[in-house]
C-alpha cells in the first residue's frame, strides 16, 4: 500500500528490538480488538491496524471451504512472543490523536506533544526512545491521557472530535471564527454529577469556552452545519488503521471511545470436516513446497487475467509440485497430486455465488460429517474424531442419535465491521451499508485464528418436528410473530428470512442446553457455542440438530468434560434438567406472556436474560429468535411445546 505508517505511529506488538510490549490474545486481536478497533492498553490507546501492516510473519492455517467461499488463499493467525519466527506480531496506529495532561490541563493532539518531547528531552532519552512509546507531558511529569470522545460514520470512518472547531463555533457568547493559534484546555467538572455541561473546552488564544452539552446529539453536527452554511463538521472519511482518508459527504456522530457501537466485528466461522481435516492434508499444509506453490500461483495471478488461464498453469506444474512435496512429507505423489488440485485449482465466482458459511450447502456438508455420513476413513483424524453412539440407551423424546465428538477444529476469520450499526449476516458484508473489509482487494488472507476442542451432536426426528409445528396453528403463530418483527428490521429489508418453528424450538433448546451443561462439565457458559442445523428438502437438505462444542482451547484441545456430558449415564439427566428448568423464569409472568417480542428488535418471546439468553460469544444469532414457548408451552397455551407432554408426565 502506499501510505505506510511512519515508525512513530507503528506500534509493533512484541518486538523484541523495543521496551514496550503490548499482549494480546489471538482471540482479541479477531474479535473485540480486530483490524479497525480502539484498544486501551495501560499508557495508551491504540487502533490495531490493517493486516498489509502486520508483520511478514503470519501462522498460516487453512480451511480449504472457508477459503473457496472468502476466495483466498490462506487464513494468518497473530503469532506469539514463544515463537521467534513470528514476535514482530501485530501493529497498531496511535488513535484518538489528542491527548491531554491530567495536571496542567493542556489539551492538543500528539504530533504537538512529540515536537515537545523532541525539544525538551535529553539526548540520551531520544537515543533509547526517539518515537515517544509513551506519551508523557514534559513539564509536569505527567503521563497523558487520551480523548475520551471520538466521530464515527455509519460508513465505517472515525476520527477525533473536532476540539477546536467546537469550542469556537459553540462558543458560550456565541460562535467564533477559529483563531490563527488555537490553544486548548480541557476541564471536567468539580462534582460527580455535573454530566457534559460540566466538561468545558476552553481555547487560551482567544477565550473561546465551550461545553460539551448537546455533543452526543445525532443531528448536533448537521444542525451546526446548516446554521452557519458551512460544512466544517461533514466527516472527513478518516481510516486511521490504514492510514488515509476517502471523500464521504456524510454528518458522523459523537460517541464514548469504549461504546459498543464503535466497532462491530464481522466475523465467519467453519468447521474443519473429512476429508479437510486428515492428517495428509494437514501435512502437505505444513510443508514448504506448498508454501512455495502459493507464491508461484501468487505470481500467476498478477500476469493473468483470468481464473482459467491461471488454472491452465496450475495444472501444469501439479506433477512437479507434488513430487516435491511428497520427498519433504514422505508419501507418494499419486495420492499428492488430488488434494494439490483440490486446493490450488481456483473456483469460478460464479459456479455458486449461494455458497456462504450460513447456506444449506455448507451447513449440509458440516452436518453430514457430524452424522457419519462421511466415508468411514475420513472420521478419525487429528482434526476430527467422532464416536456414534448407541440411540435406545438415552430415551430422549425426538431424539434421532448422538454423536461425540472428541476433536474438532473451527477456523474464525475477521472480514470486516461496522460502526453505529451492526453488520448483516453476508460473509464478505455485501448486505451492510458501512461495512468495511479489513484488508484490501490484492491481500490474499484474513486474519483468523483456529480452535481445538471437543462437542456434542444432536440429530432430531425431522418428521417429529414438522408434525408437532402443524400440530396447532398458534405454534406458526408465534413463529410468524416473530419473522414479522424480523422483517420490519433494516436487516430484514436487506435479507428475507424464514423463521420456522423448528429451527425457533432447535435455537432454544441450544441455549438452555449450554446453561445446563455449563452447571455440569465444569465450562464457562461463555466458553460452549452451538452450530444450528436446520433445513428442509424444500432448501436441498433436510436437517434437524444442535451441535455444542467449546469456543476456547489450546492446540492439543480441551480435556474431555463435555464429551463426558453427551454419554448416556449423563445426558439424559442434563436434559431433562435444562428442560424442566426452562418451565419457570424469574421474570415470569412476564417474560413467557409476551405476545408482541422482547429483546433486540422484539425477535424474542418467551425468553430473556434470567432463562434463555446467552454471552455473545457462544450465540450464533446474537441472542435473537428464541421462544420458551416452543418447548413447554405457555400460561394459555400450555400444550404447545414439543416437550410439553414430557414435561406434564414428569
Amino acid at each position: 500500500m502506499s501510505n505506510m505508517l511512519s515508525p512513530k505511529d507503528r506500534i509493533v506488538f512484541a518486538n523484541p528490538s523495543e521496551r514496550i510490549k503490548y499482549n494480546v490474545r489471538s482471540s482479541q486481536a479477531i474479535l473485540q480488538y480486530g483490524v479497525g478497533a480502539m484498544v486501551d492498553f495501560p499508557d495508551q490507546t491504540l487502533m490495531t491496524a490493517a493486516p498489509e501492516y502486520w508483520a511478514d510473519k503470519v501462522v498460516r492455517i487453512y480451511d480449504e471451504r472457508l477459503q473457496h467461499v472468502l476466495k483466498v488463499d490462506y487464513f494468518g493467525m497473530p503469532g506469539g512472543s514463544d515463537e521467534p519466527q513470528f514476535r514482530e506480531g501485530i501493529s497498531y496506529v496511535r488513535f484518538p490523536q489528542w491527548y491531554f495532561c491530567p495536571k496542567c490541563r493542556r489539551f492538543q493532539p500528539i504530533k504537538q506533544w512529540y515536537k515537545e518531547y523532541k525539544k525538551k528531552s535529553a539526548a540520551k532519552k531520544l537515543d533509547s526512545d526517539p518515537y515517544m512509546k509513551t506519551p508523557r507531558c514534559l513539564e509536569c511529569r505527567q503521563d497523558l491521557v487520551a480523548a475520551r470522545i471520538v466521530i464515527v460514520c455509519a460508513h465505517g470512518h472515525i476520527d477525533d472530535f473536532p476540539w477546536i472547531e467546537w469550542a469556537h463555533r459553540r462558543n458560550a457568547g456565541g460562535a467564533k471564527k477559529v483563531c490563527d493559534n488555537p490553544q486548548l484546555t480541557f476541564s471536567t467538572g468539580t462534582t460527580a454529577t455535573a454530566g457534559l455541561e460540566g466538561i468545558s473546552i476552553k481555547c487560551t488564544n482567544c477565550n473561546a469556552k465551550a461545553t460539551l452539552y448537546e455533543a452526543f446529539d445525532p443531528t448536533i453536527f448537521d444542525r451546526l452545519d446548516e446554521r452557519d452554511g458551512t460544512d466544517t463538521f461533514v466527516c472527513s472519511g478518516n481510516q486511521p488503521w490504514k492510514h488515509h482518508s476517502v471523500i464521504c459527504g456524510a454528518h458522523p456522530r459523537a460517541m464514548q471511545r469504549g461504546a459498543s457501537s464503535v466497532y462491530f466485528p464481522k466475523t465467519v466461522s467453519s468447521l474443519v470436516i473429512p476429508p479437510y481435516s486428515d492428517h495428509l492434508s494437514s501435512s502437505i499444509e505444513r510443508s514448504s513446497g506448498y508454501s512455495d506453490c502459493q507464491i508461484k500461483i501468487a505470481g500467476y495471478k498478477e500476469e493473468e487475467s483470468s481464473d482459467d488461464d491461471i488454472n491452465e498453469r496450475i495444472k501444469r506444474q501439479l506433477d512437479k509440485w507434488a513430487s516435491t512435496i511428497a520427498a519433504q512429507i514422505l508419501e507418494p505423489p499419486a495420492i499428492i497430486k488430488p488434494i494439490l488440485e483440490r486446493k490450488l485449482l481456483l473456483h469460478s465466482e460464479e459456479a455458486d455465488p449461494n455458497y456462504q458459511t450460513d447456506s444449506v450447502k455448507y451447513r449440509a456438508e458440516e452436518f453430514d460429517a457430524l452424522t457419519g455420513l462421511v466415508a468411514k476413513p475420513s472420521l478419525d483424524t487429528d482434526d476430527f474424531v467422532r464416536e456414534d453412539m448407541d440411540i435406545k440407551k438415552y430415551e430422549i423424546p425426538g431424539l434421532k442419535s448422538v454423536s461425540l465428538i472428541h476433536k474438532i477444529r473451527e477456523i474464525r476469520a475477521l472480514t470486516g465491521f461496522t460502526r453505529i450499526n451492526p453488520p448483516g449476516l453476508s460473509d464478505t458484508g455485501k448486505d451492510t451499508l458501512g461495512f468495511v473489509s479489513v484488508k484490501e482487494p490484492e491481500t490474499s488472507w484474513y486474519p483468523a485464528y483456529e480452535v481445538r476442542g471437543e462437542g456434542i451432536f444432536l440429530e432430531f426426528n425431522k418428521k417429529e418436528l414438522d408434525d408437532w409445528a402443524a400440530y396447532r396453528p398458534v405454534i406458526q403463530k408465534r413463529a410468524r410473530e416473530i419473522e414479522g418483527n424480523y422483517f420490519a428490521t433494516l436487516m430484514g429489508e436487506v435479507i428475507p428470512r424464514k423463521v420456522s418453528p423448528q429451527f425457533v424450538f432447535l435455537h432454544t433448546l441450544a441455549h438452555v442446553l449450554i446453561r445446563q451443561l455449563s452447571f455440569e462439565c465444569g465450562y464457562t457458559v461463555a466458553s460452549l457455542r452451538e452450530r444450528i442445523y436446520c433445513a428442509s428438502e424444500e432448501d436441498g437438505k433436510e436437517m434437524a440438530g444442535i451441535f455444542i462444542y467449546t469456543a476456547s482451547g489450546d492446540s492439543e484441545g480441551t480435556l474431555g468434560g463435555l464429551v463426558r456430558q453427551g454419554k448416556p449415564d449423563a445426558l439424559p439427566k442434563v436434559f431433562k434438567r435444562a428442560v424442566l428448568g426452562s418451565v419457570i423464569c424469574s421474570n415470569d409472568p412476564v417474560c413467557i406472556s409476551t405476545e408482541q417480542g422482547q429483546g433486540r428488535d422484539a425477535l424474542n418471546l418467551a425468553a430473556c436474560h434470567a432463562c434463555s439468553l446467552l454471552p455473545e460469544t457462544s450465540c450464533e444469532e446474537f441472542n435473537v429468535f428464541l421462544d420458551r414457548g416452543m418447548l413447554i408451552g405457555t400460561f394459555d397455551n400450555n400444550d404447545i411445546g414439543f416437550y410439553s407432554e414430557w414435561v406434564a408426565n414428569t
